[in-house]
């Protein structure tokens, strides 16, 4: 019994109650607006009224929920492609969620708001109608007075009684209204709410819109690093060639000595440029492939790295691009990404004496690996870079996991599904090397 009584000092019941009202008042005014309506779609200009006023007391339902359940319900309608109310209607009228609504809507106005009334009645009008019999009794100058239209009361102390008995019938009512409550939320979730397809259709256009942009990413990059490499990196080398000709033709003296300057500047600028280019999108990994490129990162990186990588039917432990297949551009971007992020991290945070690159393409998946004997303790929300590789990777359906107990070794594992783009492999044959 204690669970009862805590259920009556909550709100609960009282939201219900409120749900219910906000139903007959709502309904009652969409029974106006659909005779309205009706009467205008006798002129054949109705129907996208029609519609409107479903999706729009769709709206008002969905958020009607919240008087009664804890969890919101979804908006089913996709985001049209174009403006105008011409695309809405046209996006509008091909879904179901659309006309499921306008059902809702022309059931609301006829069925549900009469049976949110009547519970209502029952639920609180004949307990609130036996607790003031005494009231009516009084009014009706103490000699008798009809209660909810049925009981006739001629003394004070039968009305007294009355009002006991409301008083006793008001919680015990309140169990029924709430649970019917309930249901005509459960009923409304059903026909409002998103269905199962539809999610997975949302989920589907969200999921090809974050492909579509990262592809136009990868795209802009790729075009930034070729306008770099093509204009302003041949600019600098032909400034550094005419400073280092000026510098050789100027005699001796303090002309001399500032062409050296401005020529050692201008190698600088030009190397800092290409090392810029190469972080934006490096050549080796769209000519050669991801095998290269992962090569390339292990010469670079300041600890040095054994690297492995092997596919199937393809290369063995320790052969550098190998009969490595070429992989779709964005993944091969990712890893690459993925695997010199990495390599910085560990260079930078680790203590790492040496690390481990792998690389393996098999049964249609890509997975790379990074370990190293460093200090462990390797936190990726405290800003490493990774949790924008992270969400770059979910794109593709990919994931990115780090394991690193204080101590070491630090091992970060990345996985993407991917079929393989050509059978061609890297015409690149030089041996696997670790950066000694």
């Amino acid at each position: 019994m204690a669970r009862p009584r805590r259920f009556l000092r909550t709100g609960w019941p009282w939201r219900a109650v409120a749900y219910l009202a906000s139903g007959v008042a709502l309904g009652a005014l969409a029974l106006l607006v659909l005779l309205v309506l009706v009467g205008f779609s006798l002129l054949l200009v109705g129907l996208p009224l029609l519609l409107l006023a479903g999706v729009g007391l769709g709206g008002l339902e969905r958020r009607r929920l919240l008087l009664v359940e804890r969890d919101p319900a979804a908006d089913p309608h996709r985001v049209p492609e174009g403006p105008g109310l011409a695309a809405w209607l046209r996006v509008r009228a091909r879904e179901q969620a659309t006309w499921r609504e306008l059902a809702y809507a022309v059931l609301s106005a006829t069925v549900l708001w009469p049976l949110d009334l009547l519970v209502l009645a029952v639920g609180l009008g004949l307990p609130a109608a036996l607790l003031s019999a005494p009231v009516q009794l009084a009014a009706a100058g103490g000699e008798e007075a009809k209660v909810v239209k049925a009981y006739l009361v001629t003394s004070y102390p039968q009305a007294f009684a009355a009002a006991l008995l409301g008083l006793v019938l008001l919680p015990l009512l309140l169990y029924p209204l709430t649970a019917l409550a309930g249901a005509r939320a459960a009923l409304a979730r059903a026909l409002l709410a998103p269905r199962e397809a539809e999610l997975r259709d949302r989920i589907g256009e969200v999921t090809a819109s974050r492909a579509r942009l990262a592809a136009a990413f990868e795209a802009e990059r790729r075009r930034i690093e070729r306008d770099l490499h093509d204009g302003a990196q041949q600019r600098l080398v032909a400034l550094t060639m005419t400073l280092g000709l000026a510098r050789y033709d100027a005699p001796p003296g303090p002309l001399a000595e500032q062409l050296a300057k401005a020529h050692e500047e201008a190698g600088l600028v030009l190397t800092e440029l290409r090392e810029l280019i190469h972080g934006i999108h490096p050549q080796v990994l769209a000519d050669y492939g991801l095998a290269e490129a992962l090569a390339d990162a292990a010469d670079r990186s300041t600890v040095p790295v054994e690297l492995e990588v092997a596919a199937d039917g393809g290369a063995g432990a320790g052969a550098r691009g190998s009969g490595f297949p070429r992989l779709p551009g964005a993944v091969e971007s990712a890893a690459y990404f993925a695997a010199r992020e990495a390599l910085v991290n560990l260079a930078r945070h680790s203590g790492a004496g040496r690390a481990r690159l792998t690389a393996r393409h098999a049964d249609g998946l890509l997975r790379l690996t990074v370990e190293d004997d460093g200090r462990g303790g390797a936190d990726p929300a405290r800003g490493s870079g990774l949790t924008g590789l992270a969400d770059r990777l979910a794109v593709l359906d990919g994931t990115l996991s780090i394991t690193s107990p204080p101590g070491g070794p630090t091992v970060l594992r990345v996985e993407i599904p991917c079929g393989v783009r050509s059978a061609s492999s890297s015409p690149r044959t030089a041996s696997s090397s670790a950066r000694a």
